[in-house]
């Protein structure tokens, strides 16, 4: 079952970190799934070296890292995926 979670927080966190990126990112939805997959666990991991991984309530600056992240990964895949499909 946590798969499965991963799977839909990995698509939350990649489609909020396209909103993030400017202009039009042309990649197809497994891609996003994936990428927001990597920039959750990448940004848990930060968010456990500053400190801020468990807060009480809801752990606003660990999602913050983690959109963060998948924004910065959409943003570097993103050219590649172009230069590869023309």
């Amino acid at each position: 079952m946590s798969f499965l979670w991963a799977i839909i927080a990995g698509l939350i966190i990649g489609l909020l970190a396209k909103l993030v990126v400017p202009g039009r990112q042309p990649i197809p939805l497994w891609l996003t799934t994936l990428l927001g997959i990597v920039g959750a666990l990448v940004g848990n991991a930060l968010a456990g070296a500053v400190g801020v991984r468990d807060t009480g309530g809801i752990d606003w600056i660990r999602h913050i890292f983690q959109i963060g992240v998948a924004a910065v990964l959409i943003a570097f895949v993103t050219p590649m995926w172009v230069r590869r499909r023309t």
